[in-house]
C-alpha cells in the first residue's frame, strides 16, 4: 500500500488499499505538555471514523533516526502519524510507510490552554485533516452534539469529552439544532405563560432572542434551513400543528407550509439544498413521514403506510448528502433507528437493543447519534452505518434529544 496525493494544493486522494480492509495508521508518542492528551485525542478520534485500523506502539525503535519504515510495515503500519508540540501549534508529520517517504506535513495552530475547548477543537480538526490525507474522506471529530440532561441544553465533543451546560435551569428546553455555522443553537422553550417559544441563542456570547413570529400557543421541533437564514418549526393553537418558516435574523412574518386539518405536523428536516423538507405528520391516522417542496407543494408519503396500531415513524433527518433519511419507527412495541434510501425506497434497520429514538446525522452521512435505553439509563450512542459498530457517547445523568453540527474546525 502507498500514499497516493494529487498534485492539486489541498487535494489528497488517499491511501490505496484493498476495498473493504481499514489502512493501519501508527500515531506516536507526542513530546511536551499536553503531548499525551494531543495523541489520545488524535488516536481515538482516527478510530472513531470507522476508516482506519489503530496500530499499538510495540517497540520504541521505530523512531531511531528517523522512522523505522522496515519495522512500522511489519506491525501492519500503511501510514505513521509524527507530531510536535510548540507553545501554539501541532507540528504534523505523516509518513508513507509502503513509499518510504513523508506525504504531508502542516502546523496547526493551537490555543494556549491545553485541554480547554478550544484546544481541543483544533487537535480534532487535525485529526479529521489526517484522515482526510490517509483516505480520502474528512473526518468528523470536528464537531459537537448537543443534547438535553436535566432539564438543560448541554454540548459534548465528538468523542463525548468536555459535556458542558449551555442553557441555564428552569426553561426546559426541548428539540436543540444547530446553526450551519455552530455558533448559533436554536429550540423550543416554555414561557411564564405556559406556552412555548422558539429560542435562538448566541453560544458565544450566551445571549438568547426569542422567534416573535407566531406569539403564543406550542412552537416546537425548530431546525435551521441549510443557508441558516430561515427556521422551521411546528406551531400550533388548539386544533392540531402545522410547519411554518420564519426568518432566523428578522422579525418578518412566518410563512406557512403545512395544511394538516387539525392533525398534528411537527420535526422539519431540510434537504441538504434547502428545497424540500421532511416531516412527521399523523394525517393518515398515525404518524408517518412526509416530505414536501419548500413552499408547501407536492407533499408525499415517504414512509410506506400499514394498518396496525404499531406503526408509528417520526423523527426523520436527511442525511448531508441527500441520499437518505433517518428516522425512528415503531417495531414489536418498541422504537427503533431506521433509514430509507430516497431513490428506491429500500428501507433498513440498525438498533434491535432496548428502545432506540431520535437520529441526528454527522456530516459525514455515515455516522447517526440516537438516544437509547439499552445500559439501563437513556443514553447517547453513535452508529456507524456502514460497519454497524456503536459506542456509547455519554454517561451519567439521563441524555436524549441529540443534535450534531456540521463540521466546527477550520479545514
Amino acid at each position: 500500500m502507498a500514499l497516493a496525493q494529487d498534485t492539486t494544493r489541498g487535494v489528497h486522494i488517499g491511501l490505496r488499499y484493498t476495498a473493504g480492509t481499514k489502512p493501519g495508521v501508527l500515531v506516536l508518542p507526542i513530546l511536551g505538555v499536553g503531548g499525551d492528551s494531543a495523541r489520545g485525542i488524535i488516536q481515538r478520534d482516527l478510530d472513531y471514523g470507522d476508516r482506519v485500523q489503530i496500530i499499538g506502539l510495540a517497540d520504541s525503535g521505530v523512531t531511531l533516526g528517523g522512522v523505522n519504515y522496515p519495522l512500522v510495515d511489519k506491525l501492519g503500519a500503511a501510514a505513521v502519524v509524527q507530531s510536535f508540540l510548540g507553545p501554539n501549534s501541532l507540528h504534523v508529520i505523516l509518513h508513507d510507510v509502503a513509499g518510504r517517504r513523508v506525504a504531508q506535513v502542516r502546523d496547526f495552530t493551537l490555543p494556549p490552554t491545553v485541554n480547554s475547548p478550544d484546544w481541543r477543537l483544533a487537535i480534532h480538526t487535525a485529526s479529521d485533516e489526517l484522515q482526510h490525507w490517509i483516505t480520502g474522506e474528512r473526518g468528523v471529530a470536528a464537531t459537537r452534539i448537543a443534547f438535553v440532561r436535566d432539564g438543560q441544553i448541554y454540548i459534548t465533543d465528538s468523542d463525548g469529552a468536555d459535556a458542558r451546560p449551555v442553557t441555564p435551569r428552569g426553561a426546559d428546553p426541548m428539540s436543540p439544532a444547530w446553526h450551519p455555522s455552530g455558533r448559533y443553537l436554536t429550540y423550543s422553550a416554555f414561557t411564564p405563560r405556559g406556552t412555548t417559544q422558539i429560542v435562538i441563542q448566541d453560544l458565544s456570547t450566551g445571549a438568547t432572542r426569542a422567534l416573535t413570529a407566531t406569539p403564543g400557543g406550542l412552537n416546537i421541533t425548530p431546525l435551521f434551513s441549510p443557508d441558516g437564514n430561515a427556521i422551521a418549526y411546528g406551531h400550533g393553537e388548539e386544533n392540531g400543528t402545522d410547519l411554518f418558516v420564519a426568518p432566523t435574523f428578522t422579525n418578518d412574518p412566518a410563512r406557512r407550509i403545512t395544511v394538516g386539518h387539525g392533525t398534528d405536523n411537527t420535526q422539519p428536516t431540510f434537504s441538504p439544498d434547502g428545497r424540500r423538507i421532511a416531516f412527521t405528520s399523523g394525517r393518515s391516522g398515525h404518524p408517518e413521514v412526509y416530505i414536501t417542496d419548500v413552499d408547501g407543494t407536492n407533499p408525499e408519503l415517504l414512509t410506506p403506510y400499514e394498518f396496525g396500531d404499531d406503526y408509528y415513524r417520526a423523527s426523520p433527518d436527511w442525511s448531508p448528502d441527500g441520499r437518505v433519511i433517518a428516522y425512528q419507527s415503531r417495531v414489536s412495541g418498541q422504537f427503533q433507528v431506521m433509514t430509507i434510501n430516497l431513490r428506491d425506497r429500500a428501507i433498513k434497520q440498525f438498533t434491535s437493543d432496548g428502545i432506540n429514538e431520535d437520529p441526528s446525522w454527522a456530516p459525514d452521512s455515515r455516522h447517526v447519534v440516537f438516544t437509547s435505553n439499552r445500559s439501563g439509563v437513556r443514553q447517547l450512542w453513535v452508529l456507524d452505518v456502514e460497519s454497524s459498530r456503536t459506542r456509547q457517547l455519554t454517561f451519567g445523568g439521563a441524555a436524549r434529544l441529540a443534535a450534531w453540527s456540521r463540521a466546527l474546525g477550520t479545514p
